[in-house]
């Protein structure tokens, strides 16, 4: 089987963006592949911009990375200039301005969360192509294609913060469950009034789906705890 070990980085990847009554929740799975080779099993996926907002990053790594780079250093430029820290709108379409201008360069797909004092907690998706769209939650990389039945059922207006963040590690687990390109560990991070808080939930401790558990009372197990009967004559 070929690995194709010289093919570009590419996060094919779960990512998440939700608000909740009072902020943001981030998520995001680990993996990091090669080709059909698993590059890096715990890939940090979810990247500050500033003290309020961070980014998710999915498709190309280097792409992700150096969009990522440039608008930490444009957004620190403007927080010097203005003495107050960017917004989450400014961030987002700064991320829009450079994937738009760069769409046929660039493989990316980002989500933008953070809070700031004038409009509270946002998310902004920003797919191929350079599009912002401002949403209740966003869904991105490969593993999203599982995931937008179970939002539309599972995500509701005014979640509380525990609730946001256990949908998120819920939804991350199922993608990691059914995509072959998204798995190991599952970060959150959490941004409202209070700051930032980043959590971990390690691959060995997430929840199992289906075909991952061990099958209970089946046929072989019945057939093989039953001792041989006499045949009837």
């Amino acid at each position: 089987m070929d690995l194709n070990l010289d093919a570009p980085h590419s996060m094919g990847t779960t990512i998440i963006g939700v608000t909740y009554n009072g902020g943001v929740v981030l998520g995001a799975d680990s993996r990091t592949s090669t080709g059909m080779y698993v590059a890096n099993r715990a890939s940090d996926k979810i990247t500050q911009l500033t003290d309020n907002v961070y980014v998710c990053r999915s498709g190309s790594a280097a792409d992700s990375q150096v969009v990522s780079d440039y608008v930490r250093y444009f957004l620190h430029q403007h927080t010097i200039q203005l003495g107050q820290p960017a917004t989450v709108k400014v961030s987002a379409n700064l991320i829009r301005m450079l994937a738009y201008n760069n769409k046929n360069m660039l493989q990316t797909g980002l989500i933008v969360g953070g809070w700031d004092k004038y409009e509270g907690g946002k998310i902004y998706g920003i797919p191929l192509g350079g599009t912002v769209v401002e949403q209740p939650f966003a869904i991105g990389g490969s593993g999203s294609s599982y995931l937008y039945g179970f939002f539309d059922q599972a995500w509701k207006e005014n979640m509380t913060k525990e609730e946001a963040e256990q949908l998120v590690v819920k939804a991350v687990s199922l993608a990691i469950a059914r995509d072959g390109a998204s798995g190991g560990v599952v970060r959150t991070v959490i941004i409202n009034s209070e700051g930032v808080t980043r959590n971990f939930y390690p691959g060995d401790k997430l929840q199992l789906w289906h075909e991952e558990l061990e099958p209970q009372n089946s046929l072989l197990d019945i057939l093989n705890a039953a001792g041989p009967e006499p045949m009837a004559m």
